[in-house]
Order: C-alpha cells, then sequence, then structure tokens
C-alpha cells in the first residue's frame, strides 16, 4: 500500500515539474509551495492534519472542494494528497445521503437545542418532493455542525491508527525541508 502510494506521489510531483511548465513564471509561483515534498510525504501529524482539513471540507456543499483544502493543508504544513482524497467521501453518489442528513441534524439543533439563525435564513425554504419542506438555515447548521464533527474526529483516529500500525503511518517526518 505504502509503495503504490509514494509511486503516486512521485507521479504527481514528476508532473508537476513537466519542463514545458516549469518555464511559465505564473506556474512555478503556483507550484512551489505544492512541490515541498514535506507536505506529501506521510507521517502521523501531517496526515492527521489532511485528513482533519479534507473531511471538514468534503462536508461543505460548495464545488471543487479539493482546491481549498489543498490550500488550508499547505498553509497548515499537512499532507496534501490526504486532504484532497479525504474531500471523495462525499461523491455523486454519497451527496443526497450527506444533504439529507445535514438538514435533519441541523433542524434537530434548532428544535431540540434551540440554536438561533439569522431571520433570513429561515425564510429560505426548499421543498424537496418526498421529503418535505427544508430551510437553508437548518441546512447551514447542520453542514458546519457535520464539518467539525468529522474534523474533530479524524485527528485522534489517524493518531490512533499510527500508534496501532506505525509501519504503515510513521511518526517522524520527512526532513530538509525547512518550515518557512
Amino acid at each position: 500500500m505504502k509503495k503504490h502510494y509514494l509511486k503516486l506521489v512521485r507521479q504527481a510531483l514528476k508532473s508537476l515539474r513537466h519542463p514545458q511548465l516549469r518555464r511559465r513564471p505564473w506556474w512555478r509561483a503556483v507550484t512551489r509551495r505544492i512541490g515541498d515534498r514535506s507536505l506529501w510525504v506521510p507521517c502521523r501529524d501531517t496526515v492527521a492534519a489532511g485528513l482533519t482539513v479534507g473531511l471538514f471540507f468534503s462536508m461543505m456543499l460548495m464545488p471543487f472542494q479539493m482546491i481549498p483544502a489543498a490550500i488550508i493543508a499547505m498553509r497548515m504544513r499537512a499532507n496534501v494528497p490526504f486532504a484532497i482524497a479525504a474531500c471523495w467521501v462525499t461523491n455523486p453518489l454519497t451527496m443526497p445521503a450527506v444533504l439529507y442528513g445535514q438538514f435533519k441534524l441541523g433542524d434537530w439543533m434548532r428544535e431540540v437545542l434551540a440554536v438561533p439563525m439569522p431571520g433570513f435564513l429561515a425564510r429560505v425554504q426548499f421543498d424537496v418532493t418526498g421529503v418535505g419542506q427544508l430551510n437553508a438555515a437548518s441546512y447551514l447548521l447542520g453542514m458546519f455542525t457535520s464539518g467539525v464533527i468529522l474534523a474533530c474526529c479524524a485527528y485522534p483516529l489517524a493518531h490512533l491508527f499510527s500508534a496501532i500500525m506505525p509501519h504503515y503511518l510513521p511518526v517522524k517526518r520527512l526532513r530538509g525541508k525547512s518550515r518557512d
């Protein structure tokens, strides 16, 4: 498994450093930070942070979730491939169930926990056949809450996985690059 991951990483870094692309100044500016090898080699802390960022953004209903996940992972010095891959939790097959669960979570939080939301959001209604009427306030509350819950669960689970199987997820970070 680790060999396949490292082969994938090498191929991705090689394609980012293609000679025809390397000559363009705007491409060098974009790929300078993402080409840092320490952001691509898995270790316990970087993978845990990458999964945290990626799972948070996987719950956000937005196009191209992987782009902000990769940017924030680079800023946090987290593992970029794990942040991008964690965004694939929500895909066209799983998204309807996730959206429904987010609506229900937000509805429950607004009714049972009496979480206040702005009035203009509560007035935005969606009529979904077979489900009923849903409003934007419940959805936004459920979306952010589910993102935070998944992010909070990912970090300790990655550390637990590293403790149980240290040969798959080592503790040490790649040396040689400074922490900008």
